[in-house]
Parts: C-alpha cells; sequence; structure tokens
C-alpha cells in the first residue's frame, strides 16, 4: 500500500509491503499504550490522547524520520497511521510546530 505524504510543497509515496503492518502490530499496541499515558502535542498537555491525535502525534515523528534520513523509522510511522486510520491515503503533515494542523485523507 502506499501513503501519499505532503510536506509544504513536497510529496512523496511511502510504500508499506504487503504483511508490515501486521508483522508490527505488537509495536503498535506498545506505541498505544505509551500515549495512553498522555502525550505532549504542540504547546497542551492532552491526558488522553484520541485517535486522530495520536497519529497527528506520530506523522509529527514521520516528518523527523524523514528529515534524517531514518528510512526504518519512517515506514514504522507511516505504517501505524495507516493502522489506526482505516482508508488513510494521504497525510498533509504539518511543519510549522502546530502538529494539530496535520491533517488525513
Amino acid at each position: 500500500m502506499q501513503l501519499n505524504l505532503i510536506i509544504d510543497d513536497w510529496s512523496m509515496n511511502l510504500e508499506i509491503p504487503d504483511g508490515y503492518i501486521d508483522a508490527m502490530n505488537e509495536s503498535f499496541e506498545k506505541m498505544d499504550q505509551d500515549m495512553d499515558k498522555g502525550w505532549q502535542i504542540g504547546q497542551k498537555w492532552v491526558k488522553n490522547p484520541d485517535n486522530t491525535q495520536r497519529c497527528q502525534l506520530v506523522a509529527g515523528k514521520l516528518l523527523t524520520a524523514l528529515e534524517t534520513d531514518n528510512e526504518q523509522l519512517a515506514l514504522m510511522m507511516g505504517a501505524y497511521i495507516v493502522s489506526r486510520m482505516q482508508g488513510v491515503r494521504q497525510v498533509v503533515i504539518d511543519n510549522t510546530g502546530e502538529p494539530e494542523e496535520t491533517s488525513f485523507q
């Protein structure tokens, strides 16, 4: 499956191999357990982030992975988003420090 990523005027497709999401499910569950404790989103603390907020947080980590050429982390973060947002095909990642502005289509 492909996940289209848009950052400002730059776009790319992240290819998520068949079977990857199933193979990473245990890691994704651990990520959810960590986020259950609350998380800093932008300037505010969110005690129990909802699914969209969780994916916005992960999209921020995806952006960092792309900026640092960490392909494995980028793949993992993209696959997490796909696994948690059924039918998502595109992520428009905010690059201004406002993760709440990241959107999914």
